[in-house]
């Protein structure tokens, strides 16, 4: 169960860290089309359009079955591969708040908030890395052991 929570949350940080202005251009699409009126990268139009990617995601996970890679808890390089997407899926996270609190200015510090722009650039190449290695680990562990 934490494993397919771990995958359903890793498929939903994905594209918001690879496209995040589109995900909130959606977003904020969706909110002009209901009349509300909002300002490129204004937080309702982010909330949105992350609001639009859980659900095409709930769907594809819902309609599947599971979303890929499945792995075998008892598979070589489950484990690892279990807690290198947790460790992405944390770094995405975070790289998430970042704008979160630049908006609702909760770092006066201008020179803080560079630092910590220039962390969360890092943060999202780290976790697209993650990604990559524990996607792999756990497809691996779903293959049959060679004899």
């Amino acid at each position: 169960m934490q494993a397919r929570i771990n995958l359903f949350f890793a498929w939903f940080f994905i594209p918001l860290v690879l496209m995040p202005e589109q995900v909130f251009a959606v977003g904020r699409y969706a909110l002009e089309m209901l009349g509300v009126v909002t300002q490129e990268g204004d937080i309702p139009g982010r909330m949105v359009g992350a609001l639009l990617l859980l659900a095409v995601v709930y769907l594809v996970q819902h309609f599947r079955g599971s979303l890929p890679p499945a792995g075998k808890p008892e598979g070589n390089g489950f484990l690892l591969g279990y807690r290198v997407v947790l460790a992405a899926n944390l770094l995405a996270f975070m790289l998430l708040l970042f704008p979160f609190a630049h908006y609702f200015q909760l770092i006066e510090s201008r020179n803080v908030v560079m630092v910590l722009g220039k962390l969360a650039i890092i943060f999202g190449y780290v976790a697209l890395a993650g990604w990559a290695v524990g996607f792999s680990f756990l497809y691996q562990s779903s293959l049959p052991e060679k004899q």
